[in-house]
């Protein structure tokens, strides 16, 4: 949508006042907004600007020739299966990279890019490229380098425009930094991808307006999920094996709702306490939250399920949290703590059930809680080795 005359731009920002305000087509008060139809870009094909996709040539001038190609008409580059082996790559403000996503979850697959340049700072970067869609690859670091991320936004200060962009249908592995790394994204989505194994995070975020739906996060050496920021929208993601914790927050209106999370190093979701930043304003529902607190110590915190700490407005209501070992049947049964609660103030800790829930405590409760805390009807019995479960 196009604003005529001298309307501001539509932007997020923009919205209260343009509901505030009268709207009309034609006639009448008020700014006037028409829908303007424009061709769409037409679409690339990378090997047309040389790539070999054959596993050996370097294709980084070939892609970065058809992305430039693409910005200068909004289009999109298609990336036929193959394996190509690229350096760094700039990603151009309403275009798309796109291939076939028939990658599994051990293994690349499709349209594989992988790096090969042991100095770049990330294969694809996004830094002032709103409005991309990266769809349908599979990203392979090869453990390359130290600190190399596979997808980089690299920004020191939001800005006045939305970065809009999307990652869909992605495979991220086994870069040494983090799969993706965005620093002050502002709306902007992740669905559909396998994120993991990575040498840092799986996604490490500061920014706000996220979306993340139907992922996976799996196997990063630091936390599946790292998140700094506010209104953000976590929902049915599977984040499991993950060495320093599936899901890590220091976040403000923000709803983490319907995922699964297993076999978590240390604390399988905690609040991280920031006092420049408090937790506050968030709803934790619904979620399985299993076997945590993999590599911790049983006498420490960080063998824990959930961690919540110098927090303001939380529900963490209706959600299930269980002991196991590995899918062996071999490793330590852990967690030691169910749910440990210090700092809060105005929150809801209620209506979760643990079932064979802890080994040691099932509510872990270290007060210093301001007023309107409550906690209760958290169903449960502690789990002991040798039952018939746990036998």
């Amino acid at each position: 949508m196009r604003l005529f005359g001298s309307a501001p731009k539509f932007t997020r920002r923009s919205i209260g006042s343009l509901i505030g305000g009268s709207m009309a087509l034609g006639g009448g008060s008020g700014v006037a907004y028409a829908a303007e139809a424009e061709a769409p870009g037409p679409w690339i094909d990378v090997r047309s600007f040389g790539a070999k996709g054959d596993g050996k040539s370097d294709d980084t001038k070939a892609f970065q020739s058809a992305l430039d190609a693409a910005g200068e008409r909004g289009g999109a580059v298609f990336v036929r299966p193959g394996n190509y082996m690229s350096s760094e790559l700039q990603l151009r403000r309403h275009t798309a990279l796109v291939g076939s996503p028939s990658w599994g979850y051990g293994s690349p697959g499709g349209s594989v890019l992988r790096l090969l340049n042991d100095k770049a700072s990330c294969l694809l970067n996004i830094t002032g490229g709103n409005g991309v869609t990266i769809e349908g690859l599979s990203l392979e670091g090869g453990q390359l380098g130290q600190g190399i991320h596979g997808i980089f936004l690299n920004k020191t200060e939001q800005g006045r425009e939305e970065d809009a962009f999307r990652i869909e249908r992605c495979r991220v592995s086994r870069f040494s930094g983090c799969g993706v790394r965005l620093e002050k994204a502002w709306c902007y989505s992740i669905r559909h991808s396998m994120i993991g194994p990575n040498g840092a995070d799986g996604v490490y975020v500061q920014g706000t307006d996220g979306f993340y739906l139907d992922n996976w996060m799996s196997g990063n050496r630091g936390v599946g999920l790292w998140l700094i920021g506010d209104s953000t929208t976590v929902t049915a993601n599977r984040i499991e094996w993950n060495r320093r914790g599936n899901i890590l927050m220091n976040m403000q209106e923000t709803n983490v709702t319907g995922n699964y999370l297993d076999r978590s190093g240390t604390c399988g979701l905690r609040l991280v306490a920031n006092p420049k930043w408090p937790n506050q304003n968030l709803t934790i529902s619904g979620n399985v939250i299993y076997r945590s607190g993999k590599l911790a110590a049983l006498d420490s915190y960080d063998s824990s399920h959930v961690w919540l700490e110098s927090a303001q407005g939380v529900t963490f209501v209706g959600n299930v949290l269980r002991v196991e070992r590995d899918d062996n049947k071999r490793g330590n049964w852990s967690p030691s703590y169910g749910i440990i609660c210090k700092t809060l103030e105005n929150c809801v800790v209620r209506d979760n059930v643990m079932h064979d829930g802890a080994l040691k405590q099932l509510v872990l409760d270290l007060g210093e809680h301001g007023g309107g805390f409550t906690m209760g009807d958290n169903p449960g019995r502690l789990f002991k080795v040798g039952t018939a479960f746990g036998s």
